[in-house]
């Protein structure tokens, strides 16, 4: 482990600041408080397309971490490779020590990663990390909204702060899925409105606000 600390540690993302995965690999590496250089990527010059990046991080995706000579892809292995190689006491806890709130936190990422599919066409992360205007709301983004809440209002208890015991990155990916909602005006329960915005006010999320056309609202 004290290798694991010395290693250089270099996190890859898009120029564009506006990738929901690269957000949730940079506020974990800022909430475990560990050292790393972020590096972007021009998606629309194919930099990611290079030998020396695709061949290294198999998919040739972003984001992507370098942890010595260690590369590794995708953003929930990213988050759970942080977690381990960096673990508590020396650095905060992300996922919870018990297995079943893991899971759970587990779960919920896994959902945003592969559901929702119209709601993320219809209001991406572009439309407030660039200030984008949004398109229409389809049916099939309405009923991709309806599901979120219904999920969030079921993993969220009314007076819950977090996902689990402590902020895990599944609050990170849950909060900017719905500001998706939040931030264009589109139907959202205050409570749930509010829980996202108190997330969004912490300091790993504000640093990565600043590096977009972010304003406050």
């Amino acid at each position: 482990m004290i290798r694991a600390m010395l290693e250089d540690l270099v996190l890859y993302g898009s120029d564009h600041y506006t990738s929901p995965y690269v957000f949730s690999a940079f506020v974990t590496l800022k909430e475990k408080k560990v050292p790393f250089r972020l590096e972007v990527l021009s998606l629309e010059k194919k930099e990611h397309e290079r030998p020396e990046y695709a061949d290294r991080t198999y998919t040739g995706k972003v984001p992507a971490l370098r942890h010595g000579d260690f590369w590794i892809a995708e953003s929930s292995a990213i988050d759970e490779y942080v977690e381990e190689a960096f673990p508590p006491p020396a650095h905060p806890r992300m996922y919870p020590e018990d297995p079943r709130e893991r899971a759970r936190v587990r779960m919920v990422q896994a959902f945003l990663r592969s559901d929702l599919v119209p709601l993320r066409q219809a209001r991406p992360t572009s439309t407030f990390f660039l200030g984008e205007k949004p398109g229409p709301m389809t049916d099939a983004a309405r009923s991709s909204a309806e599901k979120l809440l219904r999920v969030t209002a079921q993993v969220l208890p009314a007076g819950q702060a977090f996902l689990a015991s402590t902020f895990s990155p599944g609050d990170a990916d849950l909060a900017v899925m719905l500001q998706r909602l939040v931030l264009n005006g589109d139907p959202c329960p205050d409570r749930i409105a509010r829980w996202a915005n108190a997330i969004f006010a912490r300091p790993s999320i504000r640093e990565w606000l600043a590096k977009t056309a972010w304003k406050d609202r």
